[in-house]
């Protein structure tokens, strides 16, 4: 069981105005450098060394060294899902300020609207999108969490979805099911599909060119093709 001395120092780590921004800005799951950082805390480039020195040394971020530069990213999949838990409290609880609704911007909107959660796709396009694999029964959520069933692996491969080699076997009908799990979407209040196979997803649909990164931002655009693939392969029709 994790000592309260370590569950404190890890709030800690996150509750910094700074080190929250930097952790927010590579919740789109790639890797920046301490200028771009600093640029998005709004802070010197010496203040976001000492934070990245301490979100690192606390095992919230790790470092890659390409050539001359050192890139940072978020450490692994369950920091992500924790940034993400507490963006989804701290819209509960922190949205409204005096009793009067926060005013949401033009980019607030493309954010609920579509994004990435580190490694899968989040927003009302996320959700619609996990609405209509339950509905077909190839995704099943439940208390426990989530699996994919054999038919959702069938279909999700014949539309050019890859999962990683260690999961494949689960997608060759031999009774075991792909890892999923239902993570709860902080502007939609309901569940989208994260896991291996919410970061296949995503995946393919980078791939395929339905849905576009936006320059500063985890917001996504949902491009010509993808209305057109999203109707034709789920029945979801998503407007201009």
């Amino acid at each position: 069981m994790v000592s309260t001395s370590a569950f404190a120092r890890s709030a800690a780590l996150v509750g910094d105005p700074a080190r929250a921004n930097m952790l927010a800005a590579l919740m789109d799951g790639r890797a920046l450098t301490a200028k771009e950082l600093a640029r998005a805390a709004g802070v010197t480039p010496q203040t976001a060394s000492g934070h990245l020195a301490r979100l690192t040394e606390g095992g919230l971020l790790a470092v890659e060294q390409q050539g001359r530069h050192r890139y940072h990213r978020v450490a692994s999949a369950s920091v992500a899902h924790m940034l993400e838990s507490i963006m989804s409290v701290a819209a509960e609880c922190g949205g409204v300020a005096r009793g009067k609704p926060i005013s949401v911007g033009p980019r607030d909107k493309a954010l609920r609207h579509a994004r990435t959660c580190y490694d899968h796709l989040a927003g009302e396009l996320a959700v619609r999108l996990a609405d209509k694999l339950i509905e077909r029964g190839h995704v099943d959520f439940s208390a426990d969490g989530g699996a994919l069933t054999p038919e959702g692996a069938t279909f999700l491969i014949a539309l050019g979805v890859q999962f990683e080699a260690k999961s494949s076997h689960a997608a060759s009908g031999r009774g075991s099911r792909l890892f999923c799990r239902p993570c709860l979407d902080w502007s939609e209040r309901r569940s989208h599909i994260a896991g291996a196979v919410g970061a296949a997803i995503c995946q393919c649909c980078l791939g395929h060119g339905w849905v576009k990164r936006l320059d500063g931002t985890r917001a996504i655009e949902v491009t010509p093709a993808g209305r057109r693939g999203f109707a034709s392969a789920f029945d979801l029709f998503i407007e201009n």
